[in-house]
């Protein structure tokens, strides 16, 4: 595959950038036309760069879930296990609170990244595990506590936070933060 020229990289780079700003804002269901229409090329460009959405979502997601993976081993190495791990879950819940599409990747909609892209969410369980893991040693999360129980509960405060209920999302980040420690 030879190398993109100049101004098909930054055509591909504009698609990219607006289909994850549409895809963060309103999901998955905007239309190829619209994102085109949006970033300012044809649909034919957007085309020969991703021939169908899901290859244009599943470059998205690709860059998120490595940009946390690499936030996620960051945190470990700069701060106490506990710390660490209480910053990604707070990062994890506002991220997905206003990034629809990342929050519907992490849920299975859309596209499923365990199906689609096994490795990309091998990645991020084992930073989420390495997180886990050095808290529950630190004793501050508790011990029974699993990676799929974290996952899970992630994606629940995004929904939570994304549409809104009777308590207040800082009030209920706190509960379920108390409900993680031993």
């Amino acid at each position: 595959m030879k190398p993109l020229r100049a101004d098909a990289r930054r055509n591909r780079a504009k698609v990219l950038q607006v289909a994850y700003e549409v895809f963060a804002a309103e999901g998955l269901g905007v239309p190829i036309d619209e994102i085109a229409r949006r970033a300012g090329v044809g649909a034919g460009t957007v085309y020969r760069h991703f021939p169908t959405k899901e290859a244009l979502y599943r470059a998205i997601v690709v860059d998120r879930v490595e940009h946390l993976v690499a936030q996620a081993r960051e945190l470990a190495a700069s701060r106490e296990p506990g710390a660490a791990f209480y910053a990604f879950f707070d990062l994890m819940t506002t991220e997905g609170a206003t990034d629809k599409g990342l929050a519907d990747a992490l849920a299975g909609e859309g596209i499923d990244i365990a199906d689609v892209m096994p490795e990309l969410e091998r990645a991020f369980k084992e930073a989420l595990r390495d997180l886990l893991e050095r808290a529950q040693a630190a004793g501050t999360v508790r011990a029974d506590v699993t990676v799929a129980d974290v996952k899970t509960l992630m994606v629940g405060c995004q929904a939570m936070q994304r549409y809104g209920g009777d308590a207040p999302p800082a009030r209920v980040l706190d509960v379920v933060r108390e409900g993680l420690r031993p």
